[in-house]
């Protein structure tokens, strides 16, 4: 019972602190606040960073049918823009805003899709750009817009005309300042992280002062430091986050170079520590190890990251700080969970598997987890996280871990752990 009832304060704690939260993002949001988002236009993008990740240029043409597949569902809009309609598919929504499918248009390469690009950039700017609230506006979602928007300029105004350039341009300036102002409310975890990225990006992508390069690098340097452990891994203990995040800081590392900007020393120890955790997490098929938040692995996305990886060595064996070993000889390999949960602020998606374990033989998997299908109904995530859905020893059906479900704070926390091993 003292342990339930700590469970309980735990959780009741975390929902004081994000409802404060959330009470001083929306005072930022608020016309007190708003005055200070506003300011000078930058007069251009000085350059577009690249962009990692797998585009498909038959995607582009899906969106330009009216038929949007974002985070798993598959939208039609009927002739009208995708921000005019109602979608109660959260996950679709905070993709459409994030825009990261304008690299679909990139790949495409025609002036139909750049045009397409501008059009939609037109909308989203019509609708949102002075209404900061909803999806569209969480800090979250923001800082994958700024990114995406920076990253593919080049796309989205190719062949634009004065007026648009301009109001891209000033929407543009107006996210960074709120994402700026935004930054330090958010909650711990890789959305603060890409935050810190997005307004660096921003800094080395348009004309800025010196000290707002600094203060962005300083800022992305404490940021690195507290969240990438020693052994590479990420403080939520899940393996997507390294890729996740290696994908952004990739681009910024190469995006410095191209600026003739010395990138902070944080930065690329960071990179240097992560590119080798994702290998530690890899099985010989090239599939991630199921554990926290992993579900299935889409090869190619680790392909493209592990094209930077200069050490080509063996993987890690041991990752003490993140918490888990990895034993290979031969073609067998396997990966268990060694460590303590994640810290609670972080462990929206952590899994109940303490000493779970996975084994596999050249491109065989014979033991395994059962990890989090991203994109599956939102009632079997509890069952997917359980300590049953994992490979290790289950104590009268009964998990290792406590997470919350109560749908009184699933808006304001999701289901973190609130008591464990």
């Amino acid at each position: 019972m003292a342990l339930a009832a700590g469970s309980t304060t735990r959780l009741w704690t975390l929902v004081a602190r994000e409802f404060w939260r959330k009470t001083r993002r929306r005072l930022r949001a608020g016309p007190i606040y708003r005055w200070r988002y506003s300011g000078r236009t930058p007069e251009r993008v000085l350059i577009a960073p690249p962009d990692l990740r797998l585009a498909d240029p038959q995607i582009a043409l899906e969106i330009y049918y009216g038929r949007y597949p974002l985070s798993g569902h598959m939208v039609e809009t009927g002739g009208k823009s995708p921000f005019q309609i109602d979608v109660p598919n959260r996950g679709w929504q905070k993709s459409l805003h994030g825009f990261r499918w304008l690299r679909h248009m990139r790949a495409a390469g025609t002036d139909l899709a750049a045009a397409n690009a501008r059009a939609l950039v037109s909308d989203w700017i019509a609708m949102h750009s002075n209404q900061i609230a909803g999806v569209a506006w969480e800090p979250g979602t923001t800082a994958k817009r700024v990114i995406a928007w920076l990253q593919h300029s080049s796309v989205v105004l190719q062949g634009a005309e004065f007026p648009f350039y301009r109001a891209f341009l000033k929407s543009l300036a107006m996210q960074i300042r709120y994402l700026r102002s935004m930054a330090r409310e958010m909650p711990d975890g890789k959305d603060r992280l890409r935050a810190r990225i997005a307004l660096a990006f921003a800094a080395l992508s348009l004309p800025a002062a010196p000290s707002t390069l600094r203060s962005a690098t300083r800022n992305l340097a404490e940021e690195l430091d507290h969240q990438i452990l020693p052994d590479g891994g990420h403080i939520s203990r899940n393996p997507i986050s390294v890729l996740e995040l290696l994908a952004d800081l990739l681009p910024l590392r190469q995006t410095y170079a191209n600026q003739a900007e010395t990138p902070p020393p944080a930065l690329i120890n960071a990179i240097d520590r992560m590119l080798p955790a994702l290998r530690f997490f890899r099985h010989q098929d090239g599939s991630l190890a199921r554990f926290n938040g992993m579900g299935a692995t889409i090869h190619d996305r680790i392909a493209t990251i592990l094209r930077h990886d200069d050490t080509v060595g063996s993987p890690l064996l041991h990752a003490p700080h993140s918490g888990y070993e990895r034993l290979s000889m031969g073609g067998v390999t396997v990966i268990a969970d060694t460590g303590p949960p994640p810290p609670v602020d972080v462990s929206n998606a952590a899994h109940a598997g303490c000493l779970a374990f996975e084994l596999s033989s050249g491109r065989q998997h014979f033991i395994v987890n059962a990890g989090i299908d991203t994109y599956g109904d939102a009632e079997f995530r509890p069952l997917a996280r359980a300590t049953a859905a994992h490979s290790t020893a289950t104590i009268n059906d009964t998990s290792s871990a406590r997470f919350s479900h109560s749908l009184r704070v699933s808006d304001l926390l999701g289901s973190p752990l609130i008591g464990g091993p």
